[in-house]
């Protein structure tokens, strides 16, 4: 399943994005990711934090803003070479360096001081994908109002639910 080009279609509640996984650069984070996939996890989560000149981040939390069990965290890939820039794939983590688990998000902004090379704490966020068709999906999330629920700030006003994954080939 980990073969250079793995895609998967992403269905949301604002259109369809299919994404590229480079299982070369990111061979453990493209498998995680993949394991979620299987086993339905992203399936009716929401993309819980907007920020419009950022990112759009999702994977981990259900509509009412409770957080899914996840798998155990993995090693961060940060170091392969492939940056943060607008339209591809990463996962989000804590401060923590090997802290991801499911929760992933997609730059909307070449976001450069995310990169391992030029991150704060010298670790980054590893890129394992790329947005290749939906970039119009992105953008319509990238645009909505946001609020605070449960705590958690930039969180869509209205749900933008991912209603399925499925890998592609």
């Amino acid at each position: 399943m980990t073969a250079k080009n793995t895609s998967v279609l992403m269905k949301t509640s604002k259109g369809n994005l299919t994404i590229e996984l480079d299982a070369q650069a990111a061979p453990k984070t493209v498998e995680n990711f993949l394991s979620y996939v299987q086993s339905g996890h992203y399936n009716g989560t929401i993309f819980h934090r907007v920020i419009s000149n950022f990112m759009i981040q999702g994977g981990g939390f259900t509509p009412d803003m409770n957080q899914k069990k996840t798998n155990p965290p993995i090693v961060n890939e940060s170091s392969n070479g492939l940056g943060n820039l607008k339209y591809t794939l990463a996962m989000a983590r804590t401060s923590v360096p090997d802290s991801a688990t499911s929760q992933f998000f997609i730059n909307v902004s070449d976001n450069d001081f995310l990169d391992k090379a030029n991150s704060r704490d010298r670790v980054g966020y590893c890129v394992f994908g790329k947005v290749t068709s939906g970039t119009d999906v992105v953008e319509a999330i990238k645009g909505v109002p946001t609020t605070t629920k449960k705590g958690n700030g930039d969180v869509p006003v209205d749900d933008v639910v991912i209603e399925s994954v499925e890998i592609l080939g």
